[in-house]
Order: C-alpha cells, then sequence, then structure tokens
C-alpha cells in the first residue's frame, strides 16, 4: 500500500468543502484534535456534509463482523481457495482479492461456480473455514466496552449465524450487541439495505440516530440507502481503494479511532 503524506490534520465538528478538500471553517468553535493522516482521515460527500449539520445525535452503533471486528481474512481466504480446490476450480489468491464481497454468492458468480453447486460450494467454505482460528481485531474488545456506556449497539453480518453466534460466545460478547442480523435471517444481502432496516426496527430506532461502521464499500451502501450514517474501516480484506471511494461519513485507519470519530459526526 502506498504511504500517506507525513504531516498532521486537524479535525473539527463541521467541515465545508473547498474545491476537493475538507477544512474546518474558519472561527468554528469547539474542541479541535489532531491526529496523523495515516491513522484516521475523514471524507464527506456534499450531500453527507449537508445531512451531518442537522443530523441526530448518535444513540445506536451498529457492526460488520467479519473484517471490522474479527481478523478472519487469512481465515476467509484459506477457505476460499480450499474451497476451490475442492471444485476443481483454478483462481488465483489476485482474482479473489479483486472479486471479494461479502455476499459470497457475487464471488462464485465471478468465479464461474453453475448455481446448481452453490450449496455444495457453502458447505465445503464451511468445513474449510472451521479449521481456522481468526482473532479479534486489534482494539476491538477495548473499544466495544467503551461504547457500551455511552451507546446501544447492533451487529449486520453477512456470516452464517451458527458461526458468528459461536465466535460471539467465544470472545464473550453475547450481552454487547442489543440486535443482531445474520445472513440466514433475509434473502437480500449487503449492500441491499434490508439487514440493517431489520437490525433498526430490531432495536426500534430510525436510521437518522445509527452509524453504520464496516470495512467493505458494500457496508458503506447498505448505510447510505439505509439513511444511515457510515464509518468506514481500513481492515485486513483488499478493499481499501473501493473503500476511499464509496463515501463514508469517515474512514478510519483503526478501530481504535471510533469513539473519536463518532463524537465528530
Amino acid at each position: 500500500m502506498a504511504g500517506e503524506q507525513a504531516g498532521r490534520i486537524a479535525v473539527r465538528p463541521a467541515f465545508v468543502q473547498n474545491s476537493s478538500r475538507w477544512h474546518a471553517p474558519k472561527g468554528a468553535t469547539g474542541n479541535s484534535f489532531e491526529v496523523p493522516p495515516t491513522r484516521f482521515e475523514a471524507k464527506r460527500s456534499s450531500l453527507a456534509a449537508q445531512q451531518s449539520l442537522r443530523a441526530a445525535p448518535v444513540k445506536v452503533v451498529v457492526f460488520d463482523w467479519d473484517g471490522t471486528l474479527l481478523d478472519s481474512y487469512h481465515a476467509d481466504k484459506c477457505a476460499y481457495e480450499k474451497m476451490f480446490e475442492s471444485l476443481g476450480i483454478q483462481w488465483s489468491t489476485r482474482q479473489l482479492e479483486k472479486h471479494y464481497s461479502p455476499n459470497w454468492h457475487r464471488v462464485y458468480r465471478a468465479a464461474g461456480i453453475p448455481r446448481s453447486r452453490w450449496e455444495e460450494a457453502d458447505r465445503l467454505w464451511q468445513r474449510h473455514y472451521r479449521s481456522q482460528n481468526p482473532a479479534l481485531m486489534p482494539g476491538a474488545r477495548r473499544v466495544l466496552e467503551r461504547l457500551l456506556r455511552h451507546y446501544r449497539l447492533g451487529l449486520v453480518t453477512s456470516g452464517n449465524g451458527a458461526r458468528v453466534r459461536k465466535q460471539l460466545r467465544k470472545f464473550g460478547f453475547t450481552r454487547h450487541f442489543a440486535a443482531c442480523v445474520f445472513a440466514e435471517d433475509l434473502r437480500r444481502r449487503k449492500p441491499h439495505p434490508a439487514p440493517l432496516r431489520l437490525a433498526l426496527q430490531r432495536l426500534k430506532v430510525k436510521p437518522g440516530v445509527c452509524v453504520y461502521v464496516g470495512d467493505s464499500p458494500a457496508d458503506v451502501e447498505m448505510a447510505r440507502r439505509t439513511g444511515a450514517r457510515a464509518i468506514g474501516v481500513f481492515g485486513p480484506f483488499p478493499n481499501r481503494t473501493r473503500l476511499r471511494a464509496a463515501g463514508a461519513n469517515a474512514l478510519l485507519r483503526s478501530l481504535r479511532e471510533l469513539p473519536r470519530a463518532l463524537r465528530s459526526l
């Protein structure tokens, strides 16, 4: 990955657009904080900036799981590679990274797996994934514990419910999330807004008080289509260029920056 330019940027509660760069308005009030651009970069489209000026206070933070809270890229990649091998499909890591999506049916289509073999592919992927042991993303536990003091939390994942629930029990997160939506809860998957809408229905809140946190462009698109704000976190999956272009309200280099970013929305 190309390195970011050295220096520091000031991030303030409000932003105005000047050409293609964002700057704090002159005379803006409120405390500011400085972070290196390699750790935090806030990006807003003109629409997102207008919405932020009248946005309601954040009350609910909903998370993606794989790649956001769980460092699952290596496990995911290994499961895909072994699945392709079992199906007799020759697909390189580069091809997988190019076409990767949290909606695995998109990956199946890109790899040329016939629809008639999708259930077989699902079983193979899950079998190979079970041999992996992914860990939490750095800072995930501390961030969740901190946010629980101020927000209600939710989880919307494209992952299989049995697998994700098992991981939640393993890490002691079964009581952290007031609502969870898993892959089998709905036929439509990210970036369709249906999964996040279902979570908000279960939480009994409007999209305007919700922030969705994820590591993929599909996460950002789902949030925007739902009417919620979106924060992108650069994770282990190979989608940073697409994530930059997705139009999130803020982009983070690390999950540890999330509490501060939430205060700036």
